[in-house]
This record gives structure tokens, sequence and C-alpha cells, in this order.
């Protein structure tokens, strides 16, 4: 159990600073990071970093289409600790 609290922990530190650096891209009107990879960064264990990213950079915080698929990632880690938990 322990280890997944640290690829949780250590995907979110990765996924915040994905989204620190497409913001910085984005004020600079350069390459971005795709949102299929930040959503598979979140997917991947980093979404508590991505919320953080969002309001720390203030970053995806008004496109729904992007924010209704973060929210539905984090909604398939509930429902699976949710699984993991009340198994018999």
């Amino acid at each position: 159990m322990q280890w997944i609290l640290i690829a949780y922990a250590a995907m979110s530190v990765v996924t915040i600073l994905a989204y620190g650096l497409d913001k910085r891209k984005a004020k600079k009107n350069a390459w971005r990071t795709p949102e299929k990879t930040l959503h598979l960064l979140e997917l991947l264990g980093g979404f508590p970093g991505a919320l953080l990213g969002q309001v720390l950079f203030r970053h995806k915080t008004k496109k729904w289409s992007f924010l209704i698929v973060t929210w539905a990632i984090i909604a398939l880690h509930g429902a699976a600790w949710a699984w993991w938990f009340l198994r018999e």
C-alpha cells in the first residue's frame, strides 16, 4: 500500500510540473503539451497534482471539456479505491 501512495505522490509531482510548463508555453505562444498527455498523467495517478496545478497556475480551469475528463478520471480513481476497500 505504501508504494501506491509513493506512486501517487511521484505522479502528482510530474503532473504539476507538466501543468506549469504548459502554462508557461501558453503565455509564450509556444508548442503546448497535448491535453491527452495531461489526462494520461492524471490517469496514471497524477490527478492530485493536476488539481493543484490548475489552482496554482490558473491553468485549464475554464475549459469545460477538459475539466469533465479530469473529474471523470478522479471518479474512476475513487471507484477503484472504493472497490479495493469494499471487496470481500
